[in-house]
């Protein structure tokens, strides 16, 4: 069953406003979902607040086995989630399937980490005093997802979230709530409590949220978008000197170093590049060749993209399903459209098929250092390459962004690359993999790419306070 209504209060809270849900692969609608008001907005907090004080105190264990139930559901039933992912956010049944085994982890992994939260006691250096230091949950907090990685998005907040002890009101992206909403559901039928978990769908969301920052009962928020969206929550936040985590936009640098296996290379661009379609934002935009070995890549990746079937996500075999909307394909149309126009050569794709759809092809383009397009965040199946002669030049245009969250290298001397990796101005550095995402590592970037960090050991602390407290013995 589709969940199509507000989870407030632990039920399931229809309103007389819906909003349709598409499958952006024909346009057609799934659902209607309810939209909150202010009535709701204001419940929503209301049954957070109200649950938080005796859920802060439940023992960690029991939140614990909480989330360890939900992950044991919700990989009993991750073909149904990976559906619905596929149908809401238009890519491959694959992709979708493997984004919900990886959201699951990060409950699996928070409902371990729960009871492995550590303090101190020791003794001051003045002999005067103990000092005990501990951790308590910062309170209600406000969890803001993303359409691109639906369900990860929100296990990687609730998870740590529920596992602090705190309460939340979470607000996904109108283009993708229905997976938020099935997460609720598999929440509820774990045994969470009433109002710990809150799923409202408020459109248009920018008043809502300023409502919900300006609530002083709302203590901390989490926020997954875009870079110039995160800049207008931080003011916002600002004015309450609300806790905030911010994991915003990416321009994901992939440098081929002239020792790099050039076949190797190309299979793990394929991952960087193609996962979720190009539209996550750990996936590599501006790929940086060595002079010598360029051509050689650049071929290799056009064989490589052009075998790519693109087709609706849950059609047999598809490898690249839709873009979210008709709108955000038309973004990535235009910046292709715009780097051609700026010297750009396209060597596959570049044109946007006839026929309905959210749908753009694979696409490589090269182009020289300065195209415009290597400041955008792609955020689609399109790989730009830039020929350079040395590994300082590919260092120094692999930071000319104000991004900082991932970048990738591929060498055939490790200590090579570890000296390019801890020169790249980034939170992450993937070296000889298309892939390092791990609920048990830490994920975050440098520069405009964010603060704090959600995952690994970090994750939980982002939903607690330290507390300091002094005692003579």
């Amino acid at each position: 069953m589709i969940r199509s209504d507000l989870y407030i209060d632990g039920q399931w809270v229809a309103t007389p406003n819906r909003h349709p849900v598409y499958d952006p692969s024909d346009g057609s609608v799934i659902t209607e979902i309810a939209i909150a008001g202010d009535k709701e907005i204001d419940a929503a907090v209301d049954a957070a607040d109200r649950a938080f004080p005796a859920f802060a105190k439940t023992p960690a264990r029991v939140r614990g086995e909480i989330l360890r139930r939900a992950f044991e559901i919700m990989i009993a039933e991750a073909d149904d989630l990976a559906r619905l992912v596929s149908r809401e956010n238009g890519k491959v049944f694959a992709d979708a399937k493997g984004e919900v085994l990886y959201a699951a982890e990060f409950f699996r992994w928070f409902s371990e980490e729960a009871v492995r939260v550590n303090g101190e006691f020791r003794h001051s250096p003045s002999g005067d005093k103990r000092i005990l230091v501990t951790h308590q949950p910062v309170g209600v907090s406000l969890l803001i997802t993303p359409w691109n990685f639906p369900a990860a998005m929100a296990t990687r907040k609730i998870g740590p979230a529920v596992a602090a002890g705190c309460t939340v009101i979470v607000k996904p992206a109108m283009e993708t709530p229905l997976t938020t909403l099935a997460i609720a559901d598999i929440l509820h039928r774990a045994g969470l409590p009433a109002g710990v978990v809150n799923v409202i769908t408020p459109t248009p969301s920018a008043p809502a949220v300023t409502r919900l920052l300006a609530d002083p009962r709302i203590k901390n928020l989490s926020f997954t978008g875009s870079t110039p969206v995160g800049k207008l929550l931080l003011k916002q936040a600002a004015d309450r000197v609300i806790r905030t985590s911010m994991e915003l936009g990416g321009n994901a640098p992939f440098i081929v170093l002239d020792d790099a296996n050039v076949t190797e290379a190309v299979a793990g661009a394929m991952l960087a590049k193609l996962r979720n379609g190009g539209a996550a934002c750990t996936a590599a935009n501006r790929f940086y060749a060595a002079r010598s070995v360029a051509k050689e890549f650049t071929e290799q990746l056009t064989d490589a993209m052009s075998k790519i079937k693109m087709a609706s996500g849950l059609t047999e075999g598809a490898q690249l399903g839709a873009s979210v909307s008709v709108k955000e394909r038309d973004k990535i149309a235009d910046l292709v459209d715009s780097s051609v126009k700026q010297g750009g050569k396209v060597t596959l794709g570049g044109t946007k098929p006839q026929g309905d759809g959210a749908f753009y092809p694979p696409t490589v383009i090269t182009v020289a250092s300065d195209n415009p397009i290597l400041k955008e965040e792609i955020f689609g199946p399109v790989a730009v390459v830039v020929i350079v002669d040395s590994d300082e030049e590919a260092i120094h245009l692999a930071n000319d962004t104000e991004y900082g969250l991932i970048s990738y290298i591929y060498s055939g001397s490790l200590d090579r690359a570890i000296r390019v990796a801890e020169a790249m101005e980034s939170g992450m550095v993937a070296i000889n993999r298309g892939v390092i995402s791990d609920p048990a590592a830490p994920f975050g970037g440098y520069k405009e790419s964010g603060l704090g960090r959600e995952g690994g050991f970090d994750g939980i602390h982002e939903f607690l306070e330290k507390k300091y407290i002094g005692v003579t013995i």
